[in-house]
């Protein structure tokens, strides 16, 4: 199937959402250019000491991860659908002179842009969802990663994508298996939501099951497989900060947050 209308809508978005992140607290541009890194706790504790590793990041925006993992010694390539993301990237990376290298395209063509295989993949919060099906994704994952290398995601919870946070009050309206595209339209983005832009967005509901699934059935070896009720984003309704400087649900119903290290098996 061609999904050529929904990622061109979707990448319409991403280049509108640009200015409005970089320009916004959520991201907090100049304390990242004096020094701030833009990773998290589950990140850093997951993959330790990047110094000397190639490292691929997938669906990178403006390249504030992918940077702050240059900073710590990695060699980066990020890649972004968007233009405007890419080339805020690249900006970023020359005036702060690291060494990375960003690529605009749609994460599944990857291989088609990048033949180099790495010691690392990795992608993090909010990057699934963009994707019909997750089969080609962790196909590109598996060409892309090293004999021995390590593929690390930390992402959104499915359960946390089966509600309609366009209404006041979130409502459960998506199936956990779900093979349907959800389309959703709303003023703001979740980095500004005063921002003077419309989202238009496609998006799909992927399974733990389906994540886990693609990897094994291409050659991936799962090391590890957590669920998290705390968040490092404050993107949900009435989250409350806990002593880690968190984010949590009042009710603790469901987690927030999962994550899966796996290893790419060595041929023998």
């Amino acid at each position: 199937m061609n999904f050529k209308k929904e990622f061109n809508t979707n990448k319409e978005t991403w280049n509108q959402k640009v200015a409005a992140h970089a320009g916004s607290d959520f991201y907090f541009v100049e304390a990242f250019k004096a020094g701030r890194t833009s990773l998290n706790t589950y990140e850093l504790e997951a993959l330790g000491d990047v110094t000397g590793k190639s490292l691929l990041h997938l669906q990178c925006h403006f390249g504030q991860d992918t940077l702050s993992w240059s900073r710590m010694g990695a060699k980066c390539t990020g890649v972004d659908l968007s233009d405007k993301a890419i080339a805020l990237a690249q900006q970023l990376n020359n005036e702060l002179q690291l060494d990375a290298t960003f690529v605009c395209c749609n994460v599944l063509d990857t291989s088609q842009h990048i033949s180099e295989t790495f010691d690392i993949v990795f992608t993090s919060y909010g990057t699934i969802g963009w994707l019909p099906d997750l089969k080609p994704w962790a196909q590109m994952i598996s060409s892309r990663l090293k004999e021995g290398g390590v593929f690390y995601m930390v992402e959104f919870h499915p359960i946390a994508w089966m509600f309609d946070y366009t209404t006041e009050k979130p409502i459960m309206k998506y199936a956990y298996h779900q093979d349907e595209v959800i389309y959703e339209e709303y003023e703001g983005t979740y980095a500004d939501h005063q921002a003077t832009i419309v989202s238009k967005e496609y998006g799909w509901n992927h399974s733990l099951s389906d994540v886990i699934q693609s990897l094994i059935d291409e050659g991936l070896s799962i090391e590890s497989f957590q669920e998290m009720n705390a968040s490092p984003y404050d993107v949900f309704p009435d989250l409350v900060k806990n002593n880690e400087g968190l984010y949590e649900s009042k009710d603790k119903l469901f987690p927030l947050l999962f994550e899966v290290k796996a290893t790419k098996k060595v041929a023998r």
